[in-house]
C-alpha cells in the first residue's frame, strides 16, 4: 500500500513536470503560432493544473484509505506473529496436529478397540470440520499392536520419533502391559499417553504422563463386590466370594480391589484364583470354582476366558451371581453366543460410562448425532462412548496448550495438569492435578444383562440395544468413597 501511495504522488508530479516542460519545448523550438496561441496554451495549462489539483485532492483521500489499509495490514501481521509465537516441536506444524493411537486391532480386545478407534476418528472429523484446534487440522496415526507388548513398544517408538513423522501425544494405548512397558520412556520423551487401561497405576502423580480416564480396576472392583454382596443378601443367601483373574497389571489390579472389598465388608473368600487363568487350560480353575460353594464371583478376564470359565462352571451346575471388571464382558461376542440366556440369568456387567443412547445428556446427543451423520451404517456400540471420551480429553488438553502458547510435547503434558475434563454427562468428570486420592475417580456403573433386548442395529435406525440396561450409576460404594488408597493398589 505504501508503494501505491508513492506511485500516485510521483504520477501527479510527473504530470506537472510534463505540462511545464511542454510549454518550454514549444518556445525553444520556435514553433510558428498566432499571437493568441500562448494565451490559449496558458489557459489550458491552468485547467490542467486545476484538474491535477483535484487529482491531488483525490490522492489525499486515497492516502487516508491506504493508511487505513496499512493499519489493517499491520494488525494482520501482528496476529500472524502472535499465532507464530505458539511453541511447537514434534507432531504439530502450522497446519496440522498429529496424534497417535497404539491400538489392539487384531488381538483379544480387537472388537472392542476397533469401535473405540472409529468413534475417535469421527470425533476428529467433526472437530476438523468446525475449524480444528488453534487453526490446525487433527490427523490420526493409527497403528495395530495386536495386544502384544513387543509390538506395542515398537509402535510407541515409531509414534515418539523426534521428526515430522512423530506425534504430539498418544490418545489411545491399548492395555495395561503395553502402557506399563512404555511409561518410563513416555516420561523421558514428554509424551502424554491416554491408556485403554484402568489400572490404578496411572492416577499416581509419579506417572503424570499417563492419564487415567474414569475409575480404576481396583475401585471398580470395590464398588462391584459391594453391590454383589447387597444383591446376594437381598436374595437370602450368604455372601461367599470367588475371585478369578488373569496375570498382569489388569488381573492383579482388579483382584486387589476385590480383596480389599472382602476385607472391609467381612466377606469370606472361598476361592482365590488370582492370576490363575493363564494359557488355554482352565480345567483346574473351573473345578475349584465349582467345588468352592461361592455365591458370588468377581472376574478380571478377557471375554474369551470368561466364556470358557463361566460356561463350563454353569454347565456343571454351579449357580452364583457373577460380575467383573468392564473388559471381562463383551456383549457382541457373548450375547450372540449360546451362552446368552445364562449370562442374562447370572451375570451383572460393571462399567465406566453410560451405554449407547443411555441418557439424554449433551455428550450423548452430540455423539449419537455425529455417528448417525458420519457413519450411518455403523452398528450401535457402547464402545463408541470410550472413543468419544478420549477425544474430549485430547481436545480439552490441546486447547489449553494452545492458549498457553506452548504446543510442544512438554507443553501438552503441562496443560494436562491444568484442565478439568467435562465429559458432558456420559461419564464422571475428572482432573489430574493433586494427590492420588484427589485424582482417582471412584464412581462406576452396574448394568443388567438382558439378552432379550440385545439387538445390534445401525446407528441411523434409532432402535436396537447392546443388551445392557443401566440399573445403578454413576455410584460409589461406602467403602470406596471413604477409602484412602495412598497410591496404586498393586
Amino acid at each position: 500500500m505504501k508503494l501505491k501511495r508513492m506511485f500516485a504522488l510521483l504520477m501527479a508530479f510527473g504530470l506537472i513536470a510534463a505540462a511545464c516542460g511542454g510549454d518550454g519545448d514549444d518556445v525553444d523550438a520556435g514553433t510558428a503560432t498566432t499571437a493568441a496561441a500562448p494565451d490559449e496554451e496558458d489557459a489550458m495549462t491552468d485547467e490542467e493544473m486545476e484538474a491535477m489539483e483535484d487529482e491531488d485532492a483525490m490522492t489525499d483521500e486515497e492516502m487516508e484509505a491506504m493508511e487505513d489499509e496499512d493499519a489493517m495490514e499491520d494488525e494482520g501481521e501482528g496476529a500472524m506473529e502472535e499465532a507464530a509465537e505458539v511453541l511447537t516441536d514434534f507432531g504439530v506444524t502450522e497446519t496440522t496436529i498429529r496424534i497417535g493411537l497404539n491400538a489392539d486391532l487384531s488381538g483379544p480386545f480387537a472388537s472392542l478397540v476397533s469401535e473405540i478407534v472409529e468413534a475417535q476418528v469421527v470425533y476428529w472429523e467433526a472437530v476438523n470440520d468446525a475449524g480444528g484446534i488453534a487453526g490446525r487440522q487433527v490427523e490420526t496415526v493409527i497403528l495395530d499392536s495386536g495386544y502384544a507388548t513387543d509390538k506395542g513398544i515398537e509402535n510407541y517408538l515409531e509414534l515418539a520419533q523426534e521428526s515430522e513423522e512423530g506425534v504430539v501425544m498418544i490418545s489411545e494405548n491399548t492395555g495395561s502391559p503395553i502402557t506399563a512397558a512404555i511409561a518410563e520412556d513416555a516420561a523421558e520423551d514428554n509424551m502424554l499417553v491416554i491408556p485403554l487401561s484402568w489400572a490404578s497405576l496411572w492416577p499416581d502423580p509419579a506417572n503424570a504422563n499417563i492419564l487415567e480416564k474414569q475409575t480404576t480396576y481396583c475401585a471398580e472392583s470395590m464398588n462391584g463386590v459391594s453391590w454383589l454382596k447387597s444383591k446376594v443378601e437381598a436374595d437370602g443367601k450368604e455372601a461367599k466370594l470367588a475371585i478369578i483373574s488373569r496375570p498382569g497389571e489388569y488381573g492383579a489390579d482388579g483382584a486387589a480391589g476385590a480383596v480389599i472389598a472382602a476385607e472391609l465388608l467381612d466377606i469370606e473368600v472361598v476361592y482365590s484364583g488370582i492370576g490363575e487363568v493363564a494359557g488355554d487350560d482352565r480345567t483346574a480353575v473351573i473345578a475349584q470354582l465349582v467345588a468352592s460353594g461361592a455365591t458370588m464371583v468377581w472376574t478380571t478376564l478377557t471375554p474369551g476366558e470368561l466364556a470358557d470359565v463361566f460356561g463350563n462352571a454353569v454347565a456343571q451346575g454351579f449357580e452364583a451371581d457373577w460380575s467383573g471388571n468392564g473388559p471381562s464382558f463383551s456383549y457382541p461376542a457373548l450375547l450372540s453366543s449360546d451362552l446368552a440366556p445364562l449370562f442374562d440369568q447370572y451375570y451383572w456387567q460393571s462399567g465406566y460410562a453410560v451405554p449407547w443412547n443411555g441418557n439424554d445428556s449433551e455428550g450423548m446427543k452430540t455423539l449419537v448425532a455425529a455417528m448417525v451423520e458420519r457413519r450411518p451404517d455403523a452398528v450401535l456400540s457402547d464402545s463408541y462412548i470410550t472413543g468419544w471420551i478420549e477425544g474430549i480429553m485430547v481436545e480439552t488438553i490441546l486447547l489449553q496448550a494452545a492458549e498457553n502458547g506452548d504446543m510442544t510435547r512438554a507443553g501438552v503434558v503441562a496443560a494436562s495438569q491444568q484442565v478439568s475434563i467435562d465429559f458432558q454427562g456420559i461419564s464422571p468428570n475428572q482432573s489430574y492435578n493433586g494427590t492420588f486420592d484427589e485424582i482417582v475417580v471412584r464412581e462406576s456403573y452396574i448394568f443388567d444383562v438382558d439378552a432379550t433386548t440385545f439387538d445390534l442395529q445401525p446407528v441411523s435406525a434409532g432402535t436396537g440395544s447392546s443388551g445392557l440396561t443401566l440399573i445403578e450409576g454413576p455410584f460409589v460404594a461406602d467403602i470406596t468413597a471413604d477409602y484412602q488408597f495412598g497410591g496404586p493398589c498393586i
